[in-house]
């Protein structure tokens, strides 16, 4: 929905629904976007995040009834695509993903072609006056990250997809962008890598003469066109498990000048003292699909685990004072989890209220997918009242 005041547009992720296909993603929308749509806004207009699959992308590309399908069935029940969830490539749910998540990365041919698949279909799917941005991976997994070879295939693939957003908008009026979305453990981590590696590469005058050489323009029109197309994915969950100082690092993305194509709603676990009952509580968080990268600040000092098994075991090894911060999506309309388990809902707080004050994206979006795996005790009706609750809670903070 339009929120008003250049306050951008607000849904959910459709990656909270089974969408690992066509034919799960086909299902989805039939079944909950309208749903949404009747409690959220019966009487306007409803945007739509879509999570796009790989092979969903590949399947709509294929099959032009589908695609006009889709798009009627956007027109019938009032819905209009302006977002895209491309991060996930393939299998979302109901098997073991962990740092698969990311795979494959942007050094592979595989993710920019998807990436450009997904491209032209919201060229064709948004409505006329939408320009739809599309969510994708923070370019690898850290550890597989083994050189500046490594990088530089990351930023060569990058280049390939702003030049076709580039020829998209030459053909069709519409104007894609392109969001890379930083996550713990991941290439472009905290903010301040992120900044980096855009100044770094993205914005350097090398690539200003590449992605100019790609596309014909000169060389101040393809500046001007990486930074139109090309930008991030502000997850404010991801960014607090870091304790970033979410408010600052807004501030630094916008003096930097790299734009925020999407700001994600999302709030992660937050444990401010560990104690051994609550490590034996927290086993119902751990050990599912997904990865839970844990951010431990113990005697002044930050250390990162992987999961939350990791930091179990170093618990064991070394019990004493400590708290957690855990990649763990978790309802943005709760504050306590119970057992002593926190969010970091104060940080979504923060980030809302500069948004409000000086909008910083006309894109946002919330993302809590991990409904299939929360403790019971944490669902609260069934999905379409907790997206519900989420959306009525977000738009509480804003409007």
């Amino acid at each position: 929905m339009d929120l008003g005041k250049g306050l951008g547009h607000l849904t959910y992720s459709t990656l909270v629904h089974a969408t690992d296909d066509w034919d799960q993603l086909w299902k989805s929308v039939n079944t909950y976007l309208p749903a949404v749509k009747a409690r959220m806004a019966p009487h306007e207009k409803f945007g739509v995040c879509l999570r796009t699959s790989a092979p969903s992308a590949a399947t709509l590309s294929a099959d032009p009834a589908k695609r006009a399908a889709l798009k009627q069935f956007f027109a019938d029940q009032d819905l209009y695509l302006y977002t895209a969830n491309a991060f996930v490539y393939g299998v979302f749910k109901k098997q073991v993903i962990k740092e698969d998540v990311y795979e494959p990365d942007w050094q592979t041919p595989e993710r920019r072609d998807y990436t450009k698949q997904v491209a032209d279909l919201l060229a064709e799917l948004a409505p006329e006056g939408v320009n739809p941005s599309i969510q994708s991976a923070p370019l690898g997994f850290k550890p597989k990250v083994t050189g500046p070879h490594v990088v530089d295939e990351y930023t060569t693939n990058v280049i390939d997809v702003i030049a076709h957003l580039v020829e998209l908008e030459q053909k069709t009026g519409k104007t894609v962008t392109l969001g890379l979305e930083p996550e713990p453990r991941c290439y472009l981590e905290t903010t301040d890598e992120t900044i980096t590696y855009f100044q770094d590469y993205l914005f350097a005058p090398q690539t200003t003469e590449r992605l100019a050489k790609a596309t014909g323009l000169h060389a101040a029109e393809a500046a001007a066109a990486m930074k139109k197309h090309m930008g991030i994915v502000f997850d404010i969950g991801h960014q607090s498990v870091g304790y970033e100082d979410i408010p600052a690092s807004l501030r630094k993305l916008v003096a930097a000048g790299v734009p925020i194509v999407k700001l994600q709603e999302a709030a992660s676990m937050y444990i401010p003292d560990v104690t051994q009952e609550k490590v034996d509580a927290l086993q119902t968080f751990a050990k599912t699909i997904y990865l839970s990268q844990t951010c431990q600040k113990k005697d002044g000092r930050m250390t990162w685990f992987l999961n939350l098994e990791d930091a179990f075991e170093a618990f064991q090894t070394d019990p004493g004072p400590r708290e957690w911060r855990t990649h763990f999506h978790v309802p943005v309309f709760l504050t306590d989890l119970g057992g002593g388990f926190g969010t970091t809902r104060f940080a979504l707080e923060q980030a809302l209220a500069v948004h409000k004050e000086t909008p910083l994206s006309t894109h946002l979006e919330i993302e809590t997918y991990t409904w299939d795996v929360l403790p019971d005790h944490l669902k609260t009706g069934d999905i379409v009242e907790y997206v519900c609750r989420e959306i009525e809670w977000v738009k509480g903070q804003l409007v």
